[in-house]
């Protein structure tokens, strides 16, 4: 989902990305603009910028600063997309700087390209390290359908880690039609653990079976990654034809109704806007959707006065901005209908899930008035969850 946010390096010219790629770090005003410019040149298309990034996964790592661009070219060329950098991310993957093996292992994956019976004994032998590289090792071989790591992987199916042995399944299901042994990814989408329910939702998108689509609706974790994994399960060809049954599933992942996820009852906090703006605020999904199910439950006299009170302090945050956003649309809160012309009008990248949220608000209280710019976000957005969110509520409001 990184292109949502190139918007923020649109200011930086080619050129001078370029400059500050291979500028000493030690002697520029701002450091951070090198590996700026790293992720600047990932959204170019020219020759020389790539040329650029491949000539940065060659800096000396001994600099913190190059060190951090490195990853960050490593990372960029993987959305650039072209096989002529396969042979330097795979001489990356003997760098002792993990961050840098796994981006030069997950863009070898986004690269897509077949692999020679050398390039396939490489990434297999990347597997020997931490749990980390070894799921992104997992997840290159599964997004690469690539049957040559099968035993190795196989090995890993009940590894203690889930987030090794659930890519492992995924791999299992995705290149072996194994979907059996999805159960127990589809188990951990309700772990207490946020990390590992984020990794369950991952792993069902690569695994492919479409069947899980119905479990990721539920999950507590952002709508955003959900979507991701569910769009791919939906579409998996980019065709932009979903089927009625896959598109209500979606449509209730989108409308994103906190009263239908799967949240422990710890989670959902006393209704008072202290305890619910602290919920909103927390790191785990599923306290901020236990903050958002607490106010839904308030009586709307308070409900109302509650949304107020948290939007004067929170809306520039934008977690908080896109669950305020959407339990205005989901209550109907026509009284704060300000607040969805406001949010589905707002064009900074970190708040593109609220206007998801937004567009669907539009629909529950019959704000034809935006139609124009729901048809504008339709034919102008990248984002295919925000694209689709728009196209679905023009044609029930029409």
């Amino acid at each position: 989902m990184s292109e949502r946010f190139d918007v923020l390096f649109e200011g930086m010219p080619e050129e001078k990305a370029l400059m500050y790629l291979r500028a000493d770090p030690e002697k520029l005003d701002n450091p951070v603009d090198k590996y700026m410019a790293a992720t600047k040149l990932a959204a170019c298309h020219s020759e020389r910028s790539l040329d650029g990034l491949i000539e940065a996964v060659g800096l000396n790592p001994e600099n913190l600063i190059n060190r951090i661009t490195r990853r960050k070219a490593l990372e960029a060329l993987g959305r650039r997309k072209d096989k002529k950098s396969l042979p330097h991310l795979f001489n990356a993957l003997c760098f002792d700087d993990e961050p840098s093996v796994i981006n030069a292992i997950d863009s070898i994956a986004q690269i897509g390209e077949p692999l020679t019976d050398e390039q396939c004994n490489q990434l297999i032998g990347a597997i020997d390290s931490s749990d980390a590289q070894k799921r992104c090792v997992i997840q290159a071989h599964t997004r690469l359908r690539l049957t040559t790591g099968r035993h190795r992987i196989t090995a890993l199916e009940q590894d203690e880690n889930p987030l090794v042995s659930g890519a492992a399944c995924a791999y299992a299901a995705q290149v072996f039609g194994e979907v059996e042994k999805l159960t127990q990814v589809v188990q951990q989408l309700t772990d207490p653990i946020a990390g590992r329910r984020r990794s369950a939702v991952i792993d069902l998108g690569d695994a492919g079976d479409a069947s899980a689509l119905q479990h990721l609706v539920s999950c507590p974790v952002s709508m955003p990654l959900r979507a991701k994994s569910a769009f791919h399960l939906a579409d998996p060809k980019k065709t932009g034809v979903i089927s009625e049954p896959h598109s209500l599933l979606l449509e209730q992942l989108l409308r994103d109704n906190p009263a239908n996820l799967a949240l422990q009852p710890d989670w959902i906090c006393e209704p008072s806007v202290s305890t619910i703006e602290k919920n909103l605020q927390h790191r785990d999904e599923g306290k901020q959707y236990g903050g958002a199910l607490s106010l839904i439950r308030m009586q709307k006299p308070q409900q109302i006065e509650a949304i107020e009170k948290i939007q004067a302090k929170y809306w520039s945050d934008y977690g908080a901005n896109y669950l305020l956003t959407s339990i205005v649309g989901l209550e109907r809160v026509h009284e704060h209908s300000d607040l969805i012309r406001t949010a589905l009008a707002e064009t900074l990248p970190q708040y593109t899930k609220s206007r998801v949220a937004a567009a669907w608000a539009c629909l529950s209280l019959n704000l034809s008035d935006q139609t124009d710019l729901l048809r504008e976000i339709q034919a102008e957005s990248k984002w295919i969850p925000l694209r689709w969110s728009c196209e679905r509520v023009l044609q029930q409001l029409s």
